[in-house]
Parts: C-alpha cells; structure tokens; sequence
C-alpha cells in the first residue's frame, strides 16, 4: 500500500532539490568576474572586448527569460526548467572548450537561460504549497545570493590552484549537466496551464525592444549618449516596445496580459522591482569603486588593496543572504508592504551613512553590509508578494516581468550613473598626463540619487496589496491538485 506525503512534506522535498539547483546557479553567475583576466589572455583579447563577456549574458537573459517563463505556464514548468538546464549545460561545455573568443560569447549567450531557473522554480514551489511558497521563495533567493558569493571567491581560488582556465570553467558545466537528470527524476510537472496559442510576434517585439533599448543604454557610455547608434537604438527600441503594447492589447492569446500589471496586483511590484534594482545594482559599481581607489593617486576612495575588496564584497553577498533569511519572518510579522517599506528606508539610510562616513573605512563598510541586508530582505519579500499576486496559470510570466525589470532597470541605472560620474571629473595634481579622474563629488551624487530612489520604494511598498492566502482548489475545470505518492 502507498503512503500518501503532506503537501508540507512533499514540498520540502521539492525545495531541498531546487535550494542546490540555485545554489548552483548563483555560483555559476558568479564565476566569471574573478577569471576575466585570465579569458583575456587565453582568448588575447582586451579590456573591452572583455566587457562582452557578462554583457552578452545580460542582453540574452533580458530576451530569453519572459520567452522560457511563459512556455513554462503554458506547457509546465519543470519541462521548461529542463530545457533551461540541457541549454545552460550545453553552454558551459561551449564556453570550457571554445577554440575562439566569439565561439566562446555563443556560449555565454547559451548560458542565459540560466536566469530562468527562478521564475520557473518559483511556479513549481506555489503548485506544491501555497501556504510555504513565501518562505520557499525567500530560500530559494537566499541560496542563488550565497552561491554567487562562493562561486566568485571559488573560482579565483580555483584558478589560483591550478592554472588551467579549461578545467576552471568546466566546474560549472559539470554541476549544470547533473542538474538534468534530477530534475528529470525528482522534480515534480506543476498541473495548471495557460491556455491559449504561442504569441510568436509579441515575443519578437519584446525580444527586439529590449534588446535595442539595453544595447544602446550600454554602449552609451562608449559611444556617447548624442551618437547616432545610440539614439537610433535607443529610439527605435522605444518604438517596438511601444507596438508591442499595441499588439499585446489586440491580441486574444498575448505573451503578456496586460490586465495582471494594471488591475492584477502585478503593477506596483514591478514598478518596486524597477527601484530596487535600479538602486542596488546600478550603483553597486560606485561603491566598489570607491573601496579600491587610492586618494593619492585617483583623488577619491579608501584604498583597500583587492584581495580585501574582495572580501568585502563576499561580505555584502553575505550580509544579503541574511536578508533573504528574514525577509518572510518580517513580512508575516509586519505585512509584506511594511517590510517593502522598511527595507526601502534602510537602504536609504544606508547610502546616507556611505555619503556621509566616505572616509572613515571600518563605518562605510558596515554601512554598506546594512544595504546588503536591505537588498535581501527585498529580495525576498518582492518575488514572493508577485508569486502570491499572479493568477495560477501565468506565475511563470509574472517572476519572469519581475526579474527582468530589475535586471533591466540595473543596467540602465549603471549606464545613467556612468554618465553621472564623468559630469565630475578633476585634473590630476600636478597637471600629469593620467589624465582626469572622478571626483569625490561624482560618487555622493551616484549614493544621493540611489538615496531618493530608494524612499521612493519606501512610498511604492507602502501601496502594494498582498492576495489573500491559498484557498483549496475547487472544481472549476482549470486546476488539479493531485497528492504526491511516496514509491
């Protein structure tokens, strides 16, 4: 006779398996900063050439997610977590054993699905309980933050070992092959579908729209914001998000229904997870900046050697991590708005802290790990409030609209306060041929603009309603909740 499992047991099984898929994931996201000087050499390529090699990620990730996400609700997503695995697989074996640099970019660009393992981990976790889906997700995000951090630090460590850049990157493409097969035979295929058709055109005016606007926002800097690229990019990306609006609203099947941003509870989250990564990620780079920056030689930071910011930010991953930990305790406690709130004002507080302690080392860092537990919490409670929001059958499109709003909005930001920073610049003392630098001023003003962003999340989590809690399923015809069976 087959013993039947609680939703609660079978969805803590569940959990544990896709807690080391993400662990994973984060580590794989974090592997390639730390060896970029060793890819420059292999491939004998330079610094900007370089930058391609996270920027192709990027862009593909902005394109591919709401695609993956939106196959998943309408064909289940542990099949589309499936394929997202065998094409990350696939491109972590092209990117270990690429004979050329632009060989080894197509591997990168394969690599994006990556970023779709949480939106549709995020289905799969509400099918199998409602009731523990905010706390599953805040783990889920706990695991993906920790292993960036240990991938970062591991793969410099490893490098540093061994020497052999090949065997360094096939680390990862192992993990991910392995990762197949379990989800194969442990994960199980949510139940409820999306029905309708594939919306092939309003996929391609996404793809194209987003793609054009984060191109020329990340070339800017290079090319300069009055280039003809740039605004053509820039412009003409405009334009094809503007149709695809157009078709989204005409459509009977869209890729995106319209209706779950403006009047289903979807809205305010998205809006929040544009300020939340505009803020954190964009001026990330500031930050960073501003610890491995020599007075007497750049004119501003606080000259910490790089091994030690390095630390550092293992730190600031860490301080997120915990976060990600007591983000649900806080929102059941509080209310989700509430803890949106709060976390928005301390991390106001926090860049004022960074504005206002720039110099003195020890209270700046802590300052910046009180961020880090901010960004954490939201990190949390965001993904979780959109999950309870969606409707049963588009959660896979909806964590895919949040995550690609905060990536999105992070790369835009970072181009902007680019921009920012060289608005202050000062001469070298001494009229040397360095050439000018960034102000001091340049940084407060990047912390200052990510200070008003964040109380403005402070104000939109104030706003943001929360579903009521799970109900039992009825018998509509749309859903079927069927007991896990222990074999």
């Amino acid at each position: 006779m087959q013993r039947r499992l609680s939703p609660a047991r079978s969805a803590f099984g569940v959990v544990g398996f896709l807690v080391v898929m993400e662990f994973g994931s984060g580590a794989l996201q974090g592997w390639f900063s730390p060896l970029l000087a060793a890819i420059g050499r292999q491939f004998d390529v330079g610094a900007g050439a370089l930058n391609w090699v996270n920027a192709m990620y990027m862009l593909v990730t902005v394109a591919c997610v709401p695609i993956l996400a939106k196959l998943g609700d309408m064909f289940g997503h542990k099949r589309l977590l499936v394929v997202a695995s065998a094409l990350v697989a696939v491109g972590s074996l092209v990117v270990a054993f690429a004979p050329s640099f632009e060989i080894f970019l197509v591997g990168r660009a394969l690599q994006a699905p990556l970023a779709a393992f949480l939106p549709l981990e995020f289905a799969i976790v509400r099918a199998r309980d409602e009731r523990s889906a905010s706390r599953s997700i805040g783990v889920l995000v706990g695991a993906l933050t920790l292993g960036a951090a240990v991938g970062s630090l591991a793969s410099g460590l490893l490098f540093g070992a061994i020497g052999d850049l090949t065997v360094v990157l096939l680390v990862p493409a192992v993990f991910v092959a392995l990762c197949v097969p379990v989800v194969i035979l442990l994960v199980p295929e949510t139940v409820v579908r999306k029905r309708g058709r594939v919306d092939v055109i309003g996929a391609i005016l996404l793809t194209a729209g987003l793609l054009a606007v984060l191109t020329g926002i990340s070339n800017a800097g290079v090319w300069g914001w009055g280039d003809v690229r740039t605004i053509v990019l820039l412009v003409g990306g405009a334009a094809l998000l503007l149709s695809w609006v157009v078709v989204e609203r005409r459509i009977a099947d869209p890729l995106v229904d319209l209706t779950m941003l403006t009047r289903g509870g979807i809205g305010l989250p998205i809006v929040a997870s544009l300020l939340f990564g505009a803020q954190t990620y964009g001026g990330q780079t500031a930050s960073f900046l501003w610890l491995l920056g020599e007075p007497a030689r750049d004119g501003y930071g606080l000259g910490i050697p790089p091994a030690a910011a390095g630390a550092i930010i293992v730190l600031y991953a860490l301080a997120a991590f915990v976060g990600t930990l007591l983000g649900d305790r806080l929102a059941r406690r509080i209310s989700a708005a509430r803890a949106i709130a709060l976390a928005g004002a301390v991390a106001a507080a926090s860049f004022a802290l960074m504005i206002g302690l720039a110099q003195a080392a020890a209270l700046f860092i802590a300052a910046m790990a009180v961020g880090g537990v901010s960004a954490g919490v939201l990190l949390a409670v965001l993904p979780a409030v959109v999950v309870r929001n969606a409707p049963a059958d588009s959660v896979g499109i909806a964590s895919a609209l949040f995550n690609t709003a905060r990536t999105a909005a992070g790369a835009a930001a970072g181009a902007v306060f680019a921009l920012v920073m060289s608005l202050f610049v000062v001469a070298p003392a001494g009229g040397g041929a360095a050439g000018d630098h960034s102000a001091p001023s340049s940084f407060f003003a990047v912390w200052a603009i990510c200070l008003v962003i964040a109380l403005v999340l402070a104000v939109v989590g104030m706003r943001i309603r929360v579903g009521p809690p799970a109900q039992e399923p009825h018998d509509s015809g749309r859903a079927v909740t069927e007991p896990v069976e222990e074999r």
